[in-house]
Formats: structure tokens, C-alpha cells, sequence
């Protein structure tokens, strides 16, 4: 089955795509050298394997890039869309990318709010590209689909270093089947959650923010702000308070509604939307909604909002003060953990990079990836943007921010921990980073993945149930005491219950 997906994708791309920039082809003048990964036109993917076998016997393959010629990557990212300086960026960074492996790249920005139909389309319908970003929501549904090469020898080999720099359980955790479909960001892998305050709109209601660690007392805290100020002290976006079931591991399936709780040794496939705590919080947040704390738009909000007293996000303590405070026009910024550390295939997942199976380029599109991942200058230059006027080096070789204007999601990219450290911060916020790894709580179900191919038809329907009520549901618009029956219904219609069962017996026999 995964052939003939395979097949079909690759054939759309020869048929429909032709010359379009991907899989290595730009159609753009490159300094004067020929952009040679225009994707194949013969109906059939050429494997890592081919591409090996085609560069050692030295045939001269017309797709095929020769050591002299400079190779367009076509890069397909989410984020704040195309940065207004994409040229100027272009400019500083192509030349480095073409004299250090010759490759220069193509970027596609696309806006969150655009994402999901837009990689919907990519994935599909057989568009050429050479990189595309994934998370868990998507990954085991494109590799199942043909959408990705496999990557488990050739990462190896064509890039040592980046196999290197990634600790072989987080490889693991990018695993299905036993084979390496993507490459995982080595980042905050784990997962830590926090609530985001203004530490002077705290102080001036006397709020103990540091000692808030709950819904409870949260609650509580910003109605006080509210009544002093007016307005909505907590904002949110559509996805709300999704979190809240971070607690469970989605065993690769893709679908929220479905997960082992982390700590569960008994490895009971459960909905997290049963378990009575998140159920608790979800009756807070419902009351916070109603209450005016919680913006009233939040079902349809989105994350470009100017000014907030309150949110939550994840991450690290330590982004309070580089991105979260600058990027949320809050000059006194401070996180608060709340819950647990947690490292699961799911954390390890939240992004990825996957080389397109048709690529004619895989060992050029890992190398790009070794680059970004190792080089700092190639890191800063995609995390901060263009130098000069996202941000410039100081005497002792740190970074000042000029503005915050960079649209490029830096947890796509690569990893953290070869990014300069900005001269602001006091502490290198990345070594924190590192030490939550190290502690994160694994998931009991760490390394298992869920086979979805006897229940993708009902994954698609339950998925499609989510979406329909996840943002009224996370952003507490309704109340679960109300939504929650409906929802169930519908899951179980849409056939949660098979999909459950057909977890649970390849958990069993995995034990």
C-alpha cells in the first residue's frame, strides 16, 4: 500500500509540478550555475539507495547534481509567513550555505492560521519540496501515506554529525517501524508548561504569582486584575488550554482524544477528556470564560495579539525573558512551571523534518540540516534573521535583538543549543533547556508507536470530531458539562472505541 501511495505522490509531482521549485529545483539563476534537482518525470521516486548508487558509478543522471553545482532546496516551514526581508536574508545566507556544502535554499513561510490546509495540499497532492516541518498531529499519517524517504542508513552517512548530536532515544521516539522518517529537533524535547505573567500588573494587586501553580488559585488571582483594570487579563487563542492533557501520551496516533497517562504502568488506553482532573480545570476555565477573564473572542483568536497580562505556554523558564516578555509587550516578564516535565515520542515530536521521498537531493537535504544544526552563524541567521537588521553581534560575541519583527519559527529549524546566547539574558537560557531534558519524567510508553493502519479511516473521523469542538472546549466558550456529552457521542459514532481497542491489543502484546 505504501508503494503504490508512493507511486501515485511521486507521479503528481512529474505530472502536475513539472518545473516548480522542490525536490532540489529552483528555476532560478543561481550566480550562474544550473540548478540541477528538477524532480524526475518517470513516474517512480529515486531512493536514497538510487541516489548512492547513481553518484558512486559517476552516471550522469540529468537530475542529478554534479560536485560543481550549486543545488536549490525548497524548505517548507510554519510560521508568522514570509519575513518582509526574505531577499535581504537570501543574500547573507546563500552564499555561506553555497561555498560550505553548495546549496543554496528556498523557503516557504507558511502562516500558522494557513498551516494545516496548506500541508493538507503539500502532502496530498504530491508538491515537490526537499524539507518539509512536521509534528505529531501529522507524522505517522505522512509516513503511512508515502510522503517521506526512509532515512535510517543514509542520515548516517550523509550527515555524521547531526547523527551524532542527537541522543539515540530521541531517534527512537522519530522511529516507526523501526526506520527514520525525519529528523528530530534536539530542543526542548520535553515538555514544560508555564503560566506567563506581567510581574508589575502582579505586584500591584499584590498577587503571589510565583506561589500560583493551579487553576484554582489562578483564577482567583486574575479576577482581581479584572476588577481593578477591566478587560480580559488572560488571553487566549483558539487552541486554548490544550495542554491540559499533555499529561497523556497520544502513542502516535495522532489524535488528542486518545493516550496512556505518563506515569500509568498499567498502559490503559483511555480518553484524557474522562479524566476527572482535566475535567475539573476544564470547569474552571469554563468559569473564567464566563467571568470576562478569558477573552471573549478566544474560539477564533489568533497568537498576533499586542499586549497580554497573562498566558501560558511551554517551553522554559528562561524564554520569559527573550521571547515571551519582548513578543507579548510585557517589559517585566515572568514563568511560573506548573505540572510536571515530560518526555515522550509525542514531546520528542513536536518537530521534526522530513525529507521528501522523491527528493533527488536526500544527501544534500541532510547536510543543509547538519549545517543548521551544527554551525552557529547558520543558526543565528535562521533563528534571528537578517544581521544588521534583526539583530547584530556584540564585542563578546553574543546577539542584540533589534527587533522583534523575524517571522521564522525557530522551533522548526533546528537545535537550540548552538544558538547565541542574546546579551541580555544573564544565564545561557539553553543550559536550562538541557537540564529539563535531563530530568523530564518518561512516558511509560516511550518508544512505542502505534500502528494506525487498520483504524485510519476512523482516525480521520474521531480527528475530524476534535476539530469541530476543540476550540470552544480548550478556551472554556462552553460548558463542558454540556459539550463534553455531545463530544463523546460523536467520538464513539465516529469509532474512538475501535480505535481504542486496536491500541490497547498492540500494547499488550508489546508487553
Amino acid at each position: 500500500m505504501k508503494k503504490k501511495n508512493l507511486m501515485a505522490l511521486t507521479m503528481a509531482c512529474a505530472l502536475s509540478i513539472g518545473a516548480l521549485a522542490g525536490c532540489g529545483s529552483g528555476g532560478a539563476d543561481t550566480g550562474g550555475k544550473q540548478d540541477s534537482g528538477t524532480a524526475g518525470t518517470n513516474g517512480t521516486s529515486a531512493s536514497a539507495a538510487d541516489n548512492a548508487d547513481t553518484s558512486a558509478s559517476g552516471t550522469d543522471d540529468a537530475a542529478q547534481a554534479s560536485p560543481e553545482e550549486t543545488v536549490t532546496l525548497k524548505w517548507i516551514q510554519v510560521g508568522n509567513g514570509m519575513p518582509a526581508n526574505y531577499d535581504a536574508w537570501l543574500e547573507q545566507i546563500n552564499p555561506y550555505l553555497e561555498e560550505k556544502i553548495g546549496v543554496n535554499v528556498d523557503m516557504e513561510i507558511v502562516p500558522w492560521a494557513d498551516w494545516d490546509n496548506r500541508r493538507s495540499v503539500i502532502t496530498n497532492s504530491g508538491e515537490a519540496f526537499d524539507i518539509l516541518f512536521t509534528d505529531a498531529g501529522r507524522y505517522n499519517s505522512e509516513v503511512n501515506t508515502g510522503v517521506f524517504m526512509d532515512i535510517t542508513t543514509l542520515v548516517k552517512e550523509a550527515s555524521p554529525e547531526l547523527y551524532a548530536m542527537i541522543p539515540e532515544d530521541y531517534w527512537k521516539a522519530a522511529s516507526v517501524g523501526g526506520k527514520v522518517y525525519a529528523v528530530p529537533t534536539y530542543k526542548d524535547s520535553s515538555a514544560t508548561n508555564y503560566f506567563i505573567w506581567d510581574v508589575d500588573m502582579a505586584e500591584k494587586y499584590d498577587i503571589d504569582y510565583k506561589g500560583i501553580n493551579n487553576y484554582a488559585d489562578l483564577a482567583a488571582a486574575l479576577k482581581t486584575i479584572k476588577e481593578g483594570e477591566g478587560g480580559a487579563p488572560y488571553y487566549m487563542s483558539k487552541n486554548g488550554a490544550d495542554y491540559l492533557i499533555s499529561g497523556f501520551d497520544q502513542l502516535g496516533a495522532g489524535l488528542p482524544v486518545l493516550g496512556v497517562k505518563y506515569d500509568d504502568e498499567t498502559k490503559t488506553v483511555v480518553n484524557p477528556l474522562e479524566d476527572e482532573e482535566v475535567i475539573e480545570q476544564l470547569g474552571i476555565i469554563h468559569q473564567m470564560y464566563v467571568d470576562g477573564i478569558i477573552n471573549g473572542d478566544a474560539p477564533t483568536a489568533d497568537d498576533s495579539n499586542g499586549y497580554r497580562t497573562f498566558f501560558t505556554a511551554q517551553g522554559w523558564s528562561g524564554a520569559a525573558k527573550s521571547n515571551w516578555g519582548p513578543n507579548n509587550g510585557i517589559e517585566n516578564c515572568e514563568a511560573v512551571k506548573f505540572g510536571n516535565t515530560l518526555v515522550s515520542n509525542t514531546t520528542v515530536r513536536g518537530s521534526l523534518n522530513g525529507i521528501y521521498a522523491g527528493c533527488k537531493n536526500p544527501e544534500k537535504a541532510l547536510q543543509l540540516l547538519e549545517l543548521v544544526n551544527t554551525d552557529s552563524k547558520v543558526r543565528d541567521l535562521f533563528y534571528y534573521g537578517v544581521e544588521g537588521e534583526n539583530f547584530v553581534y556584540t564585542a563578546d560575541n553574543k546577539v542584540e535583538k533589534l527587533n522583534t519583527d523575524w517571522s521564522m519559527a525557530g522551533y522548526t529549524q533546528g537545535t537550540f543549543f548552538n544558538v547565541t546566547q542574546l546579551a541580555e539574558v544573564e544565564i545561557n537560557e539553553w543550559d536550562e533547556v538541557r537540564e529539563l531534558n535531563a530530568q523530564a519524567a518518561p512516558s511509560v510508553m516511550l518508544g512505542f508507536d502505534m500502528d494506525t493502519g487498520e483504524v485510519e479511516t476512523e482516525l480521520a473521523n474521531c480527528r475530524a470530531v476534535y476539530e469541530k469542538y476543540k476550540s470552544e472546549l480548550w478556551t472554556g466558550a462552553q460548558d463542558p458539562a454540556t459539550l463534553l456529552p455531545t463530544l463523546m457521542s460523536e467520538l464513539e459514532k465516529a469509532g474512538w472505541e475501535k480505535i481504542r481497542e486496536t491500541a490497547q491489543a498492540q500494547i499488550d502484546a508489546a508487553k
